[in-house]
């Protein structure tokens, strides 16, 4: 099976030596996602939610560049520097994925790259 890398010239330029997302088969997955602005590559300022929009606009930039859309995503993790911020991610999560949400595993971590406030990796499927 081979491996197709999956290209936007509307995301951040990646942080580190990694593709926003490889197609594997029905397999895409997807890099983590930090929130950076993609049209300066800085961190966006602003809450957990603002962050959050960001992360996932980033994403859905990536699964379009796949042909897919959020609601081929089976499977999500998303990394929080503070669980405390639990609540307001997971609302504004939840405005992307209204039904039928894919799985998804919630991590606490030490530190995120640049300093973010949270990172979303995801697994879609082509249909």
């Amino acid at each position: 099976m081979s491996k197709t890398v999956i290209v936007s010239d509307r995301l951040p330029k990646p942080v580190a030596s990694y593709s926003a997302a490889v197609r594997v088969g029905q397999l895409v997955f997807v890099s983590g996602q930090i929130p950076l602005d993609p049209a300066t590559g800085e961190l966006v300022s602003g809450d957990i939610a603002t962050q959050t929009r960001r992360v996932l606009d980033n994403l859905g930039t990536v699964l379009e560049a796949a042909g897919l859309s959020y609601g081929d995503v089976a499977k999500v993790t998303a990394y929080l520097a503070d669980m405390q911020d639990f609540a307001a991610f997971d609302a504004t999560y939840r405005t992307y994925f209204p039904t039928d949400p894919p799985a998804r595993a919630t991590v606490a971590v030490a530190g995120l790259p640049r300093g973010a406030r949270l990172e979303i990796e995801a697994i879609a499927v082509v249909s």
